[in-house]
């Protein structure tokens, strides 16, 4: 079985996914196919705009007002592949900017130069301060390891190290709980055109107490923070032990006035490409309120989880969290984390939307690829006004597992909760044999999950798990799932368990195969659409609510 480290080079995920692509096609005609998929799922379910109750638009009326606008991502448009490749259209622009950062420079600086002394002891606070100045500058950190109590960028400037392991910064030992080792230097008015690249940033959360949360609340706390920029760049960055996150692309603050809402002051247009991190305390990457963000090539692991109580951390490689949209994700990597992908939102804000994500290798996750929006997922809840949009190309889930990090939480390399408009094409799933599942699903689509499409899915080695894929029923079911092309092999006893109450599905070409298996398809009414099923070794191929029915 794959193992990847803290030391995986994340340049070769682009490589690894390819093994698991389907015979003759390739990332991008899976992707485009995808998108089209989408489309027209979109047209299928269009949306009518929906405002929240009376009773939840006055609720926090004045803090709403400042700090939040109700402008919301319109859930029937969808950003558009820019042509041959797998980026989006609007990455044209964000190059054209880098072009205009590149040419306000107008100054080189080292800060050497400025006092900064990289013996990891003396306090370089006032010599990176001095060093940045009022932006326009490229500012250059040669080898060595400079402590600082933070540093704040002002716009148009280029910060950048020798390289990971060689140019690191850490926050020093006397830095609060509070602090942000390198952010923006106005979240409030916003900054532009600010670029990162080559260093090792150390939160250094071994300064605080064993036990304590390492986090203080809201947006800080982080190695990396982009609060409110327009046109920014991360590149080749190494975060280590951050008390909250690695790296957070977010507005210039949280807020959970409600689904409906979305905060002021987002960071728009911004490229994370080829950084890592581990130890951090939530999340690696994260977005909040936040668009037109590209994340590519990159590799989080082994989060310490210590901003949450223990035992209750969903502390995820990648997370697309609350007010998100516009968000792409390409060939990225993780491992040993809650999530592997989560893209969700808390019950008071509003859900990412618009996310898509292009090839993704997750290890020993406890949660492979999560999309959820809390609060809204039982029959007494809510239904989202915002949980919209997802299409996935390439995704691999290696032996997810149980984790002390969220202890009790079963392993999933999939779970769809309440969100419509989810199209996934390529889902390779491969269990350990000899790992004990609990008899819980592989795969779940539950919580008034709608207009779910999977499109090549595989499950292998899932033998003590309870079934491959779980379509939840009840008062909360899912509906309107197609499953298409699938292929089950010496995996769960049962391939697809289908619950009470869930209406509109279609499977169609399922190839499954299980010595001594229960049934390929069970399920517990019969409003189930069937094609081209073909299965080995069931004691039944379908069973409708306890009857048995043999495929001949």
């Amino acid at each position: 079985m794959l193992n990847l480290s803290r030391n995986h080079d994340s340049k070769k995920n682009e490589q690894l996914l390819s093994k698991w692509l389907p015979k003759g096609r390739t990332m991008l005609s899976l992707a485009v196919e995808a998108e089209q998929v989408l489309k027209e799922t979109i047209r299928q379910n269009e949306r009518k705009k929906r405002t929240p109750s009376l009773t939840n638009r006055y609720a926090y009326f004045f803090p709403r007002l400042f700090l939040t606008t109700k402008k919301a991502p319109d859930s029937n448009y969808l950003p558009a592949l820019k042509e041959g490749t797998l980026y989006p259209e609007w990455k044209d622009e964000l190059d054209s900017e880098y072009d205009v950062l590149n040419k306000a420079i107008n100054k080189q600086v080292n800060v050497l130069d400025y006092g900064a002394v990289g013996d990891g002891r003396t306090d370089c606070t006032k010599a990176f301060t001095k060093a940045v100045g009022n932006g326009r500058r490229m500012v250059f950190v040669p080898e060595g390891t400079f402590v600082v109590k933070g540093i704040r960028l002002p716009s148009l400037t280029c910060f950048i190290g020798e390289g990971r392991g060689k140019s690191i910064i850490k926050l020093s030992e006397k830095a609060g709980i509070s602090a942000t080792l390198l952010t923006n230097a106005n979240p409030i008015r916003g900054n532009h055109h600010i670029l990162v690249q080559g260093l090792t940033l150390d939160w250094n959360a071994a300064r605080l107490p064993e036990g304590q949360k390492t986090s203080a609340g809201n947006n800080r706390s982080s190695c990396l923070t982009y609060a409110h920029v327009t046109y920014g760049w991360i590149r080749d960055v190494e975060a280590v032990n951050a008390g909250l996150h690695a790296f957070d692309l977010s507005s210039s603050f949280y807020t959970y006035f409600g689904d409906g809402t979305w905060s002021r002051g987002p960071s728009r247009f911004i490229w994370v490409d080829h950084v890592t991190g581990h130890g951090f305390g939530d999340d690696g990457v994260t977005t909040h309120h936040s668009s037109h963000l590209l994340i590519t090539n990159s590799h989080m692991c082994f989060p310490s989880g210590r901003a949450h109580q223990q035992g209750f951390s969903n502390s995820n490689g990648f997370e697309v969290d609350d007010g998100s949209n516009d968000v792409w994700l390409i060939h990225n990597s993780s491992s040993h984390c809650f999530g592997g992908v989560e893209i969700k939102a808390h019950a008071t804000a509003s859900a990412a939307s618009n996310v898509h994500i292009y090839g993704h290798l997750s290890v020993h996750d406890n949660r492979s690829f999560n999309f959820r929006h809390i609060g809204h997922h039982l029959h007494t809840d809510p239904d989202s006004l915002s949980a919209f949009n997802i299409s996935a190309v390439n995704l691999v889930s290696l032996a997810p597992v149980y984790t002390d990090l969220y202890k009790g939480s079963a392993p999933r390399c999939l779970v769809v909760s309440a969100y419509q408009n989810v199209v996934i094409n390529q889902l390779t799933m491969i269990g350990d044999p000899d790992y004990d599942y609990q008899g819980e699903p592989a795969a779940a689509l539950q919580y008034k999950s709608r207009f779910i499409t999977l499109r090549h899915i595989s499950a292998r080695h899932f033998k003590s798990a309870g079934a491959d894929i779980k379509i939840f029923g009840g008062n909360q079911p899912a509906d309107n799932i197609q499953l298409e092309g699938l292929q089950f092999n010496d995996s769960a006893p049962i391939g697809i368990d289908i619950g009470p109450n869930v209406k509109n599905i279609a499977i169609s070409s399922l190839l499954a195969a299980r010595e001594k298996g229960v049934a390929a398809i069970r399920a517990a009414g019969h409003s189930v659409h069937l094609s081209n099923i073909e299965t080995t070794g069931y004691q039944s191929s379908i069973k409708y609510a306890g009857k048995t029915n043999h495929l001949s």
